[in-house]
């Protein structure tokens, strides 16, 4: 039998578009739906449009409160009574029972997961690692992997109920778990070369290189009865069951279904002229993403029958068609995705090289159950993958003599060398402001295929201690080496064996289950923000340590402490008793403490608010330099100073914004809020609240004689009267930290506004040319 010439173009072509084949949907294992079984059928989704992409979750006619409201998420799966989510950056992976108890399995900043599917109790993800291992699995919630194929890369990795099976980056599929079915299958998908792989109980499904359906394993049920459709265009996406699968058609996003004992059992009039943008699969039932509105549709006999004549459409909030990132996606980017990712980046769409071929010379039947046809077709393709392989060696060693590209000698013309264009300056005299990944950076990875040649070593990449060198360091944590405290942490001084000396934070051991998600959080923030954001003014994150309930972060040392000690400790009582007992160093302090705010707010993408802004977490290092620090508590913000609401407000009494503290809403300015009372601090010497004869905030201390013109009159009196030019700059500072504590953040002038004021206020102290008043004050009310 001879291969039609249509065919053997269109394997060209296929080999030629599309050597490297387009990653699967984001969404297609681990994706933003989950389905959990067993005691009670839940279906769990990641919400669209809210700044917080949180988990939802809808069982047995009603709506559950929402977990982590807090937190987001980029991926769920879901199997027999558990359910796990990854969240964002894909450096952390929590699990649930049916109860919504947590438990943390896995937590690494430098192998961030890229992929995650549950099969009936069998956990398995991907991770972004170096080395050909990138699998893992749990089982029955402790680590085992010795049936996983050794030394693969892995594209796709997918678990069914008796066994997993992943597609590797040459597009082969290698199963493991029960060695009679994993063989066997593997053996049939052997001649098959597979962008995708879904596994059910006793057979697998999966979308070949021309995007059609191959199913392998046991027919006992009906599973691989897929010729009513095998002749039809690509399908994008599939999802199987324990004894069904269904596929949605790439043409027209409709779903067809097959198996389960019964023609037509898993299919339903209720999907009828509906597109979908995924699906996945319970054990006899689907539920779909509907492409008009972002809701959940379920379907099959599986789902409960008092839900079934109602039209199964689910009560919840839209959902996600994939995880929000903010790096550039392989091929196109989703329509809408700056509303349904509520502005924190972007959602990618498929990759479609194939569209480009014409329709008449896309294979039409790629389903083959004969052993020798799939050998010969395979040998065809060998054979052209050779003709043109050894066609393009000898093009490219000729383009590599030629001009030197393969020995580093490569010129590259003005021309064509990438440009960068800046939205705002960076602030002036710190360095210019670093745009790397946040948390949800990271999450570019996850779900998404790993692509050749994209990972990169961060130079600055948090290293990861053993608890055994930071008890060392710390000589077994020793009061003598205690410094202080921050969120949910104890901070030490500490010395590693290479000489380092490090500010090391030991979070509050605690065994009680409500303390659990704090701590988590906070751990957890620290590392995802510093370690992704660079600056000079703020602390610098070295490294972390996670064993067993212990988690530890490593800070560089800053030699001399918080500026809270400096302003209130009993050792400064005179003028000469502390360096910042002058007006320059102060404002100077000021400034600097300002430009690590201006960084989250307007540099870092997306913006964090920090929440937390006090004395205590500002931070000097040997040169008086003042550093941001402690980002326990940090959220990532709505952009454009929108409103956006936690379900409760954190901070610390007196500086908390009392907008935020009193009706909930946290914006940009509540950190405003905060440096205000930091700049009073330093004006006035004294604390946040303090005893007057009987408590008193230092903003009702000291507003109403800045207001008055009588700044003197409450100024700090170890550093003696502002005179001349150093009297204007302190004026200055007085009205700017007035305005920072108004009330309402409408009235609260703009990080920049107050970098700026602050700038204008240090230059005749260090002795520039001109005068205060030479320039408008910057206060602007948004």
């Amino acid at each position: 039998m001879t291969t039609p010439l249509p065919a053997v173009i269109a394997a060209f072509l296929l080999i030629l578009f599309a050597v490297r084949p387009p990653p699967p949907s984001a969404h297609a294992l681990g994706g933003t739906m989950a389905v959990v079984h067993g005691s009670a059928t839940t279906i769990c989704t990641i919400t669209a449009q809210p700044p917080v992409q949180q988990i939802q979750c809808w069982r047995n006619g009603r709506l559950l409160p929402p977990i982590l409201p807090n937190t987001s998420f980029d991926a769920v799966a879901g199997g027999r009574n558990t359910l796990c989510g990854v969240r964002s950056g894909g450096f952390s992976l929590l699990c649930w029972n049916t109860t919504f108890s947590p438990k943390r399995i896995y937590n690494n900043a430098s192998a961030p997961l890229t992929a995650l599917t549950i099969g009936d109790s069998q956990i398995c993800a991907l991770r972004n690692v170096s080395s050909a291992d990138n699998a893992i699995c749990w089982r029955e919630n402790s680590t085992s992997s010795s049936h996983i194929p050794k030394n693969p890369q892995f594209r796709v990795i997918s678990s069914g109920l008796r066994f997993s099976c992943g597609v590797n980056v040459e597009n082969r599929v290698l199963c493991w778990g029960d060695d009679a079915i994993s063989n066997s299958i593997q053996s049939e998908l052997r001649n098959f070369s597979m962008l995708d792989i879904h596994v059910g109980e006793k057979f697998a499904c999966g979308i070949n290189v021309t995007g059609c359906i191959v199913c392998k394993g046991s027919n006992d049920t009906g599973q691989l009865n897929t010729s009513p459709f095998e002749t039809a265009r690509p399908f994008s996406a599939v999802a199987v069951g324990a004894n069904h699968g269904c596929a949605i058609r790439k043409s027209t996003g409709g779903v067809v279904c097959w198996g389960g004992k019964g023609n037509g059992r898993f299919s339903s009039k209720i999907t009828d002229e509906i597109s979908f943008e995924s699906i996945v699969a319970g054990p006899d039932f689907t539920c779909g993403l509907t492409t008009s509105n972002f809701s959940i549709v379920c379907w099959g006999p599986g789902w409960p029958s008092r839900y079934y004549s109602t039209g199964i459409l689910l009560p919840l909030q839209k959902t996600l068609p994939g995880p929000c990132i903010d790096t550039a996606c392989d091929c196109n980017v989703y329509p809408g995705s700056e509303i349904l990712c509520s502005g924190n980046g972007h959602i990618c769409g498929y990759c479609d090289f194939a569209a480009s071929i014409p329709p008449f010379l896309q294979p039409a039947v790629v389903v083959d159950r004969s052993p020798s046809r799939g050998l010969r077709r395979s040998l065809l393709v060998f054979a052209i993958v050779g003709t043109i392989g050894g066609i393009a060696g000898i093009a490219t060693l000729i383009y590599c003599l030629w001009p030197g590209i393969c020995f580093g000698k490569k010129k590259i013309h003005n021309s064509v060398q990438p440009t960068m264009t800046a939205a705002a300056p960076p602030p002036s005299n710190s360095s210019p402001p670093s745009r790397s990944s946040t948390l949800r950076r990271q999450g570019s990875r996850l779900m998404r295929r790993q692509r050749s040649g994209t990972s990169s070593k961060h130079a600055d990449k948090a290293e990861e201690f053993s608890f055994s060198d930071l008890l060392a360091a710390t000589d077994d944590f020793s009061p003598e080496n205690k410094i202080g405290g921050g969120s949910f942490g104890v901070v030490y001084r500490g010395k590693l064996p290479d000489g380092r000396e490090v500010a090391i934070k030991r979070s509050e051991t605690s065994g009680k289950a409500k303390k659990f998600q704090e701590k988590e959080s906070a751990f957890e923030s620290e590392i995802a923000f510093l370690s992704r954001l660079h600056h000079k003014h703020l602390v610098k994150l070295i490294g972390f340590c996670h064993e067993r309930e212990e988690r530890l972060l490593v800070y560089e040392f800053m030699k001399n402490g918080a500026l809270h000690d400096h302003l209130h400790s009993k050792n400064n009582v005179e003028k000469s008793s502390s360096f910042i007992n002058s007006w320059k160093v102060r404002i100077k302090i000021s400034l600097d403490a300002a430009r690590g705010i201006e960084y989250l707010h307007n540099y870092a993408v997306p913006p964090i608010i920090h929440r937390d802004i006090k004395s205590s977490n500002i931070l000097l290092d040997s040169n008086w330099a003042a550093r941001v620090s402690d980002f326990g508590l940090s959220l990532m913000g709505p952009e454009d100073d929108r409103e956006y609401r936690p379900t409760k407000a954190a901070g610390t009494v007196g500086y908390i914004d009392p907008e935020y503290y009193g009706l909930n809403v946290l914006t940009a300015k509540s950190d405003v809020y905060g440096l205000g009372v930091v700049l009073l601090e330093l004006l006035t010497g004294k604390r946040a609240i303090f005893n007057g004869g009987e408590p008193m905030s230092i903003v009702d201390y000291a507003v109403p004689a800045i207001m008055a013109g009588e700044v003197g009159r409450v100024l700090d009196g170890r550093v003696g009267p502002a005179e001349g030019s150093e009297g204007d700059a302190v004026e200055l500072v007085a009205y700017t930290a007035m305005h920072c504590v108004h009330l309402e953040g409408k009235d609260r002038p703009t990080m920049n506004d107050i970098v700026a004021n602050l700038e204008r206020a240090l230059a005749p102290c260090d002795d520039s040319h001109g005068s205060i008043s030479s320039g408008p004050i910057s206060i602007v009310s948004d």
